[in-house]
């Protein structure tokens, strides 16, 4: 049995990585339009600590990992950690969330260091409703980016789309349509309660039982389909005669938390073994000592709760534990 495993069987083999918690946009669902205090870049894990954290990750049975932020091509260098993370032993798939903006310059290097897989954001293909959303940012320097990820030979590409009611789900055709015609993997999102359940989250929370029915009124046939690399938490399907694939991340209508294999660090060095609760276990004081890492690795298995309670908080229940103050951008999703 690998060492991973919490009190509830779960074997865990994915570590996320926030790099940072700086963004050059500022999503309505992820950060507030005046931005959140961010760390001093001194608190921040240095590369060769994340790689210290990743090593003993590793040695426990870790192998997949994802660079998240913030905007992680926000942070200078980032390259050179890929490469560092991929000479570690056991680390066989390296991928990275970014929000396009600065991937053009960057796919090519990034491919090179030895980055597997991208996931690129794309919540809207309206010019004018990217600037709402984002609140600031150019869409097209982000179709500029998904072209340079295809041409450095990334694959499978990922699109993330978090479905907002009444701003963006009158586009999940359009992203239906290009799922069919393009070789792209258009993956829709439950907008979370990550950091904050105000009225905007309850007004703009969607189920993605929308993205079938809009399918279905649309006349497409769509079959399930499995064996997509990186697919995670994703149901994902094949619309019949297309060339790219659409899938489904629910996690509040429909909770996937019982197979959840993942942990996440956050750029200032705080493990945490669920997106959702406030717990968290930094890693500072451990480092440079393997022993007292694992043991922190153990500790978060320990800690790991059967399940968040997302959809309790959605109809307006009572919660069992104490959610994270932190925004999605000081997490890293």
């Amino acid at each position: 049995m690998q060492a991973l495993t919490d009190r509830f069987g779960r074997v865990h083999d994915y570590l996320r990585i926030s790099v940072t918690d700086r963004c050059n946009l500022r999503c309505l669902y992820c950060m507030p339009e005046e931005g959140v205090k961010f760390e001093p870049a001194e608190n921040l894990l240095s590369y060769d600590q994340i790689a210290e954290v990743v090593r003993t990750g590793a040695d426990l049975g870790i192998t997949k990992l994802r660079i998240t932020g913030g905007e992680p091509l926000v942070r200078p260098g980032l390259p050179g950690l890929i490469r560092e993370l991929a000479a570690i032993p056991g680390i066989r798939d390296i991928a990275m969330t970014t929000n396009g903006v600065l991937l053009a310059e960057h796919a090519e290097e990034l491919r090179a260091a030895g980055l597997n897989r991208v996931n690129i954001s794309l919540d809207t293909l309206d010019p004018a409703r990217f600037r709402f959303i984002a609140r600031r940012g150019d869409l097209q320097r982000v179709l500029q980016g998904i072209e340079a990820a295809a041409t450095a030979g990334f694959a499978p590409i990922k699109l993330n789309c978090v479905l907002l009611k009444g701003v963006n789900e009158d586009e999940i055709a359009a992203f239906l349509e290009m799922a069919f015609k393009q070789p792209l993997h258009v993956r829709f999102i439950e907008y979370m309660p990550i950091g904050h359940a105000d009225e905007n989250w309850r007004n703009h929370y969607l189920p993605l039982s929308r993205v079938l029915e809009i399918a279905e009124q649309n006349k497409l046939e769509v079959e399930p389909m499995k064996g997509l690399l990186g697919n995670g938490p994703s149901d994902d399907y094949r619309i019949k005669g297309g060339t790219g694939t659409f899938g489904l991340i629910h996690p509040i209508s429909d909770q996937f938390c019982s197979r959840c294999n993942r942990l996440r660090l956050t750029a200032d060095g705080n493990l945490q073994p669920c997106l959702y609760w406030v717990d968290e276990l930094n890693v500072k004081p451990a480092l440079g000592s393997p022993a007292a890492l694992e043991s922190i690795f153990m500790r978060a298995m320990n800690m790991k709760p059967k399940n968040h309670e997302m959809a309790a908080k959605l109809a307006d229940e009572s919660l069992s534990h104490e959610p994270t103050a932190r925004r999605m951008s000081q997490i890293g999703g």
